[in-house]
């Protein structure tokens, strides 16, 4: 029921077939139209998703692709724009975050300068992203390639390359698919284990 009310009174820049959001989610009616949710996204209990609107520029900030399912208590806060492509899958509590508050003045409150100009995120086609992983990109363009895995609790920061298996804060690239082998094998990253 709430699904269905939420589609036809708040205005999403789409709202595809399938779809549905929890009535425990926060997501503001004055930013539905910078949200584009395609069809069969399963949003889950808790779920934020935040747009900071101050710029001119039209067109979602937040796509979330089809078949997209986001774990409860998960955060997407977008300045300019967070892709997640179809299938993505994310555990509950991950935080996905293209922005920073502002502190460069020590003499004003974090919460009174603004945000910073931050940069953009994509989420490949059918990632996963374990519990309590965070993506954020501070500037530039942060891609995570299709098929990859995200650790629990992994800071990811930069760019990874598709069928890549990232962990650790800051994330970095532990096993990445081989497809002559048809096998994930460990990359020099990899922590070693005694035996």
């Amino acid at each position: 029921m709430h699904t269905e009310w939420l589609k036809r009174t708040y205005p999403f820049a789409r709202f595809g077939k399938g779809s549905s959001i929890h009535y425990s989610c926060d997501v503001g009616r004055h930013m539905a139209p910078y949200i584009d949710v395609q069809e069969r996204v399963f949003i889950a209990s808790d779920v934020w998703l935040n747009v900071i609107y101050d710029s001119t520029e039209p067109g979602p900030r937040i796509s979330l692709g089809n078949g997209c399912k986001i774990g409860r208590r998960s955060t997407i806060s977008s300045r300019n724009l967070i892709v997640l492509e179809d299938d993505v899958l994310l555990a509950p509590s991950v935080l996905i975050m293209d922005h920073n508050h502002e502190y460069s003045n020590h003499d004003t409150p974090i919460h009174g300068q603004g945000t910073t100009a931050g940069g953009r995120i994509t989420i490949g086609r059918n990632c996963w992203l374990g519990y309590g992983a965070v993506i954020f990109c501070s500037k530039g363009e942060l891609v995570l390639g299709h098929n990859s895995v995200v650790g629990a609790n992994a800071v990811v920061t930069t760019t990874f390359p598709p069928c890549s298996i990232v962990a650790g804060n800051p994330a970095v690239l532990i096993k990445k698919y081989d497809f002559e082998s048809g096998k994930w094998v460990r990359t020099s990253n990899s922590p070693k284990v005694s035996t």
